[in-house]
């Protein structure tokens, strides 16, 4: 079947339906106005409960899914893998990552998915919460393979 980070057992139609996935997860923030930042500014003003609701069915048709698909699939239908649970552990690095992603969202207006729909609404000012984000993302990754080194350095000096 497939091996970790590779893609020799997964079905071919496993790159396009995510694309399809994307494109219809997109359209549904553009249709119900997520993708426009004072909405969000709005909900989070609590001067509009909409995007509760948007959340709410998302979560729950995941829920619904996640309860329904492994009865009805000994394994995943496109990539042949087992069904199970990613748990991680409540650390340091999620409360600062969601501390600093509720900030971003809080002063944009915008989440990750919903920034990308913006462009597709012709919100082009958005390119600036865009552009903050992947310098994040770098920042991010820069300061994890430093400490990962740091730790290697440490452990083989021991």
């Amino acid at each position: 079947m497939s091996t970790a980070g590779g893609n020799e057992g997964r079905h071919p139609l496993f790159m396009p339906l995510i694309l399809v996935g994307g494109l219809i997860f997109g359209f549904g923030l553009g249709y119900s106005h997520m993708a426009r930042p004072e909405v969000v500014l709005d909900f989070l003003q609590f001067e509009d409960f909409g995007l509760l609701f948007v959340m709410f069915g998302g979560a729950a048709v995941t829920g619904l899914a996640y309860v329904v698909v492994p009865r009805l699939f000994d394994r995943a239908p496109l990539t042949g893998d087992r069904f199970g649970r990613r748990l991680k552990s409540f650390d340091r690095n999620v409360l600062i990552g969601g501390g600093i992603f509720g900030v971003g969202w809080g002063l944009s207006g915008i989440c990750p998915g919903a920034g990308y729909a913006s462009l597709g609404v012709g919100n082009l000012p958005i390119l600036w919460a865009i552009g903050g984000m992947f310098i994040g993302a770098y920042a991010q990754g820069v300061w994890r393979s430093r400490t990962a080194q740091a730790e290697a350095t440490a452990a083989s000096s021991d």
